[in-house]
C-alpha cells in the first residue's frame, strides 16, 4: 500500500507539466500595458452594456422602412489626447440635427484639455491613459463603444473619430449615406434581412490580408504568441478609424478570446500597431460578410513617416482638396478625412458652408 505522502508527491509531480501548460490561460500575464483595475473596470462596463442591449433587442435594429421611434442615431466616438481643435467645424456639422446623433469623447486624463463647449458639453466619458503602439488604444475604443451602447438604444452606427479628423460632407449626407437603401455596389451585399424583416447594416471597416510587413506585425509580441486563437492566415490589418453597426459593436465588447492575445505587450515596437489589427482581425474572423472591408475615413499615406500619415497644413486647404478627398474606389464617397494640423481650422471654416457642407 502506498503511503499518503508518497501519493501526494507523485500526484504533484504528474501535475507540474499540466500546470505549466494551463498557467498562461489561467493567470494574467505579467507586465501588461493595461493595469488589472482598469481591466476590471472595463469588464464591468462591457457586461452592463451587453446586458442592457440583450434586454432591449428590438430597439437595436432599424426596420426595413428605415424608421424607428425615436429615429436611429449615429454615435460619434471622439478619441483624443489633445484639445478638439476642430470642434467649431464639427459644431457646424452637427447643427440642426440634434435628434439624429450622440457624441462621446474619450480623452487621455493625463493631458490637460480645454473643454470645447457647445454640443460637446458633458460628452466626456470616464477615460483612461492611452499610448501609441499599445493596446490602450483598443481599450479606449471599446470603452467608447460600450458607453454609447449603454447610453442610448437608438444608436445604430458607431463612428470612431480622431481629433485630427474633419467631415467632408454635411451631416445629412453622412446620415443618408449610412441609412439609405444600399443598392449601389454589386460587389458585396451591404445589408441582409433577418427573419423579422429588419435590416442588418454592414460595418465600414478596412480589412486587409496581404499588406507589406504583415508577418512582422503578427510576430510583434513573439513568434508563436498569437497561437492558437489567431493563426497567421486569420490575422488582418486595417485603418484605426471605422464605422461599426450596433451588432458588431456588441461583438467587440463581448470578445474575450482575441483580447487576451492583443492586450499583450509588444517586443517589436516598430511593428506594433494593435489598434490597426484587433478590430479588422476580430470582425474578419467572426463576420467577414457583414463588413464592407473598406473605411469611409480618407487617409493619405504618401510620404508617411514613423507610422504617421501625411499631415495637411493651411497652404494645402482648398475646395479642390476637399473634392479630391471625397473620391473613393467604391461607390461610396469618403465621409471623413485625416490628418489635419490644428492651424487648418480657419481656412477650413472659410470653406465650410460653400464647399464642405454643400453636397
Amino acid at each position: 500500500m502506498f503511503s499518503t505522502p508518497f501519493v501526494l508527491s507523485f500526484a504533484l509531480l504528474l501535475s507540474l507539466p499540466l500546470l505549466f501548460l494551463l498557467a498562461p490561460r489561467i493567470l494574467p500575464p505579467r507586465h501588461l500595458p493595461i493595469s488589472l483595475p482598469d481591466e476590471l473596470d472595463d469588464l464591468a462596463l462591457f457586461r452592463r452594456a451587453a446586458l442592457a442591449s440583450l434586454h432591449s433587442p428590438q430597439k437595436s435594429s432599424v426596420s426595413h422602412l428605415g424608421t424607428t421611434n425615436p429615429p436611429p442615431k449615429i454615435a460619434f466616438l471622439f478619441l483624443t489626447n489633445s484639445d478638439l481643435t476642430f470642434a467649431p467645424l464639427w459644431e457646424r456639422f452637427f447643427k440642426g440635427n440634434e435628434r439624429l446623433f450622440n457624441i462621446y469623447i474619450h480623452a487621455d486624463p493625463s493631458v490637460k484639455l480645454t473643454p470645447p463647449g457647445g454640443v460637446f458639453t458633458g460628452r466626456f466619458i470616464a477615460g483612461k491613459k492611452t499610448k501609441r503602439a499599445s493596446p490602450t488604444l483598443i481599450s479606449a475604443a471599446r470603452r467608447l463603444l460600450a458607453t454609447a451602447l449603454l447610453d442610448d438604444q437608438s444608436n445604430a452606427f458607431f463612428a470612431l473619430i480622431s481629433q485630427h479628423c474633419i467631415p467632408l460632407h454635411s451631416f445629412r449626407f453622412v446620415y443618408h449615406s449610412l441609412f439609405a437603401s444600399p443598392h449601389t455596389d454589386s460587389s458585396f451585399s451591404l445589408t441582409h434581412w433577418n427573419r423579422h424583416g429588419q435590416v442588418k447594416y454592414s460595418s465600414f471597416i478596412e480589412i486587409l490580408a496581404t499588406e507589406e510587413g504583415l508577418w512582422d506585425r503578427y510576430t510583434a509580441r513573439g513568434d508563436d504568441v498569437m497561437m492558437p486563437e489567431v493563426p497567421y492566415d486569420s490575422f488582418r490589418v486595417g485603418s484605426q478609424f471605422f464605422i461599426l453597426t450596433r451588432r458588431h459593436s456588441l461583438l467587440v465588447i463581448r470578445d474575450r478570446k482575441l483580447w487576451r492575445k492583443f492586450r499583450l505587450p509588444c517586443l517589436k515596437k516598430d511593428s506594433c500597431y494593435p489598434e490597426e489589427h484587433y478590430f479588422p482581425t476580430l470582425l474578419s474572423m467572426e463576420d467577414p460578410k457583414g463588413c464592407t472591408h473598406f473605411t469611409l475615413t480618407r487617409v493619405n499615406w504618401t510620404g508617411s513617416t514613423g507610422g504617421h500619415p501625411h499631415t495637411y497644413h493651411p497652404a494645402e486647404v482648398s475646395p479642390e482638396l476637399v473634392y479630391r478627398l471625397r473620391v473613393s474606389n467604391s461607390s461610396y464617397s469618403y465621409l471623413f478625412a485625416r490628418k489635419f494640423s490644428p492651424d487648418c481650422l480657419n481656412p477650413l471654416m472659410e470653406i465650410a458652408d460653400t464647399v464642405i457642407f454643400r453636397d
